[in-house]
């Protein structure tokens, strides 16, 4: 009897404990290998790094076009010159049109 007693309290002495270790490596493998953990944290900051460098060439492209529409409203006569020899390869007369490889 009193070994099945000791046995007894021995298990009801370590259910405790297991539980508790059980809990800390559930949390702790999320913590770390989760879908929202710390391996994860390295991805989502490179990630970021190149998504804000996207982010940067589009702002700066977007600055670009702002400021000819801004050239363009105000009538710059030099900006409406290139457009319309870049679209037309209208010549003026007197000049001589070469066009281009591209076109």
């Amino acid at each position: 009897m009193r070994i099945r007693r000791s046995i007894a309290r021995t298990v009801t002495a370590l259910i405790f404990p297991a539980i508790c270790l059980a809990a800390i490596g559930y949390f702790g493998y999320f913590t770390i290998a989760g879908p929202r953990g710390l391996i994860a944290l390295g991805d989502a900051r490179q990630q970021l790094t190149t998504e804000r460098t996207a982010l940067a060439l589009i702002d700066d492209h977007r600055r670009r076009l702002a400021h000819r529409v801004d050239l363009l409203t105000k009538g710059d006569p030099d900006l409406i010159e290139e457009l319309r020899r870049d679209q037309n390869l209208g010549v003026l007369p007197g000049e001589i049109g070469v066009a281009r490889g591209g076109h």
